[in-house]
């Protein structure tokens, strides 16, 4: 009779959105940017979530950290000049958002 052992899988973390609402606190000392043209400031990390402002090239931006959400990355970040905070998906931004992970 052969013994059953367990296998231990190779796993990835999944990806963790952040909810509709979901703020955080700023973990990314990265100077101001001017790097949206025309992105949606939105309340999650999803095109779902409300969309609380839009970043234009001319505003600076904050950035805090960044999430994964499935197929993109999300940074959270202030707008110096609305002072509107939402998630921005990664590829709107010309230098591709935080560098600093969320933790989630």
């Amino acid at each position: 009779m052969a013994a059953s052992l367990p296998i231990a899988l190779a796993t990835t973390p999944a990806s963790a959105a952040a909810s509709c609402g979901k703020t955080v606190a700023d973990k990314d000392s990265s100077a101001w940017n001017k790097t949206a043209d025309g992105a949606n400031e939105r309340s999650g990390s999803s095109t779902s979530c409300a969309i609380n402002g839009i970043a234009y090239s001319t505003q600076r931006l904050d950035y805090h950290c960044y999430t994964v959400a499935g197929d993109y990355t999300w940074t959270y970040a202030r707008n110096d000049s609305t002072g509107v905070y939402g998630w921005i998906r990664d590829d709107l931004l010309s230098d591709y958002g935080s560098s600093v992970y969320c933790g989630f």
